[in-house]
């Protein structure tokens, strides 16, 4: 199936007119953004277009991803590079490309529609498929493994910390007396064992388990806590951040980080603040914006999405 159909990228307006003060130009420069979840290419692919001075550098962890996005933006030529490396490893990447500092990172965080899509990935509670759940199919980490080898306390560790899950311990105890455990419908089955009647009315009752191995198996919040920091030192002053999240673990994370760059860090019962202790990032967004109706109604993904920016109006000290 073409890429394009397969993929609308979510907040795709709001998200190029968070971007066009730092990359709609004409002044000769060729201002940065990277791309840090590129995914499809989607959001890329509008950037390159909306902005004919801009660069894209891409990341995404997954390997068909990245195959399917550069062929998708192959057009705009050496405009963009799309490389395979988790997030956290913007660092190395710009340092290999030479890049001391960028005008824009966006992140689009969690599984992509192409993930969800391709059955076999193991993502989607609703089909049956293999326990994967890896984002870079050539990591050695499959839901598989965790579901069978990771003790009961784990697990329910697991369900609490990342799905929110208030039966994360019941959960728990199914999933070890139905071991091994070999497909999603498995897993759906022990979680529904687990679950009483009343609660499983309410949505589909093993989307916080589903969430809660998927993040285990790719260290997500492992990986946007270290990457969220790379981002901000690597922007310019003036330089913008802008973050699409899906669930309320990511949402937060951001939130935090934000805030500590938007707020001045000396004592409270000082006269006046130093330069060195004033703000650092300028929040754009008041606190965290969530899509219309009119998109949800064309792209149900964004139901979900809370989307966070900020300035860097200096550096941090």
């Amino acid at each position: 199936m073409d890429t394009d159909m397969r993929h609308v990228p979510v907040a795709l307006e709001r998200v190029l007119e968070l971007l066009a003060p730092v990359l709609d130009t004409d002044s000769g420069r060729h201002p940065v953004l990277v791309d840090a979840t590129t995914g499809l290419g989607g959001h890329s692919q509008a950037v390159l277009t909306r902005f004919p001075a801009a660069r894209v550098i891409g990341l995404d962890r997954d390997p068909q991803a990245v195959i399917d996005a550069t062929s998708r933006l192959a057009r705009f030529g050496d405009r963009v590079q799309v490389q395979q490396v988790r997030y956290d490893q913007m660092d190395e990447v710009l340092d290999a490309l030479g890049i001391g500092q960028v005008d824009a990172v966006l992140f689009d965080l969690g599984v992509s529609s192409m993930q969800i899509d391709e059955v076999d990935r193991g993502f989607a509670y609703s089909r049956s498929a293999p326990l994967d759940m890896r984002m870079d199919t050539t990591s050695e980490l499959t839901a598989e493994e965790v579901l069978n080898d990771y003790p009961q306390s784990e697990l329910a560790r697991i369900l609490w910390q990342y799905g929110e899950e208030r039966f994360a311990r019941r959960i728990a105890r199914q999933i070890v007396a139905n071991r091994p455990l070999r497909t999603s419908d498995d897993l759906v089955a022990a979680v529904e064992a687990a679950i009483p009647a009343a609660a499983r009315r309410k949505g589909h009752p093993a989307k916080r388990t589903f969430q809660a191995i998927r993040i285990e198996v790719n260290a997500e919040l492992l990986s946007l806590e270290q990457a969220l920091p790379v981002a901000l030192h690597r922007l310019r002053p003036g330089g913008r951040l802008v973050v699409l999240s899906y669930h309320s673990l990511e949402d937060k994370m951001v939130k935090k980080a934000l805030r500590r760059g938007s707020q001045d860090s000396a004592p409270p019962d000082m006269p006046v603040v130093p330069p060195d202790s004033r703000p650092w990032l300028r929040l754009i967004t008041r606190g965290s914006e969530v899509a219309s109706e009119q998109e949800i109604a064309v792209n149900p993904r964004a139901r979900s999405v809370r989307l966070r920016a900020a300035e860097k109006v200096r550096e941090a000290s």
